[in-house]
């Protein structure tokens, strides 16, 4: 079966944030040093991006400067060390879309929680998407289970008792294990093209809370976020009714926000959510205040005179137009060919962006 396409083989899950980092290294501060990492990166063929190479030693030769303790230095070291090698892992499989799954680990084969999350990643799996799980028991084994090994990322992490990663994953070259939670949870966002939540407990709430935070202040693109209960569960309407009764009464968080997840007890409704936003929206990045949507395909003009009618409370200017790449998008070289939508956007209302996408998902040929 044919893989689902993902966006880009230059993964960005800030939406551009991450490419208009300066590339241009720093100095050591002293010239010979720098001629001399200059010189080295270039006998080792740093590649294109020789000048981060370049930034990165120079970060560690700084480091080695400052009175940093042993501790902190370990830190600094085994975090990239796991940010490589997830990066390695991942690689190969960058251009096919990915969904994280999330879940307890004590939920138990034959329990409806389960289950679903089982059929949840079969069906996934059907049409194309790979799942990311955290390797362990319960909902993260069902998920993988139903995935099957070779559909799997596995993302363990090393704790102070033992955990072991379920049958489907163990052993597997997409089996990662990770020491630190920040780096791990850095590994689904960036990796994943949506998340979907079973019923879980404080790390389920923490992954919920982490991907909710990241879109609603922009740190992170809008996909989807699915809440799954077992049929009949309450487990996420119980959470929707306490956001409501108490962010949302205290006004801290706003209406829009709540077109940042979806809530349902249905394995087709779940799917469908997932499958529905790539349906025409591909992908999309900032250009300093524009908001570049790449599309599968061509939208009919009617359609974008419809969405500038529909959407002008997020144009802060102008209007929008439908056209080929922007030159500062050369460098993602994989997607240069799709159609764009482009505009002044309002890059505050993260949820009414999510209401744009959904519309442009609505839009025929």
């Amino acid at each position: 079966m044919s893989k689902a396409t993902s966006p880009q083989n230059q993964r960005d899950f800030t939406g551009g944030g991450i490419f208009s980092l300066s590339s241009k290294r720093g100095s050591t501060g002293k010239e010979e040093f720098d001629r001399r990492v200059e010189q080295l990166v270039a006998d080792w063929d740093g590649g294109e991006n020789h000048e981060m190479i370049e930034e990165l030693i120079i970060t560690a030769l700084r480091i080695g400067s400052d009175d940093v303790c042993e501790a902190d230095l370990k830190l600094f070291n085994r975090t990239l060390k796991e940010l490589r090698a997830s990066s390695r892992v991942f690689a190969p499989y960058d251009r096919e879309r990915k969904v994280a799954i999330y879940g307890s680990a004590r939920s138990q084969p034959g329990q409806p929680e389960y289950e679903v999350a089982k059929g949840f990643a079969d069906k996934m799996r059907e049409h194309g998407f790979m799942t990311i799980t955290g390797a362990g028991e319960g909902i993260m084994g069902a998920a993988q289970e139903g995935a099957g090994r070779e559909n799997s990322f596995g993302l363990n992490i090393k704790l102070p008792f033992e955990q072991t990663a379920n049958d489907t994953i163990i052993g597997d070259h997409k089996l990662l294990t990770f020491n630190y939670f920040f780096t791990r949870k850095l590994a689904f966002v960036k990796e994943s093209d949506a998340t979907v939540l079973f019923p879980g407990g404080f790390g389920t709430m923490d992954e919920c809370f982490e991907v909710l935070t990241l879109m609603q202040t922009g740190k992170a693109s809008v996909f989807p976020v699915v809440m799954v209960d077992a049929p009949g569960g309450s487990y996420w309407k119980t959470f929707e009714q306490f956001i409501r009764e108490h962010l949302f009464r205290l006004k801290l968080i706003s209406e829009e926000d709540f077109n940042l997840f979806k809530i349902t007890d249905s394995v087709d409704e779940a799917v469908a959510e997932v499958l529905h936003f790539y349906r025409v929206f591909h992908s999309y990045r900032y250009v300093r205040d524009k908001i570049v949507i790449r599309l599968n395909r061509n939208i009919h003009s009617q359609a974008v005179d419809k969405l500038n009618l529909d959407f002008a409370d997020l144009i802060v200017s102008g209007k929008i137009k439908q056209r080929a790449a922007l030159k500062e998008e050369s460098n993602e070289r994989a997607i240069i060919d799709l159609p764009r939508l482009v505009f002044r956007v309002k890059r505050s209302r993260p949820g009414r962006i999510r209401e744009l996408l959904d519309a442009i998902n609505n839009c025929n040929p």
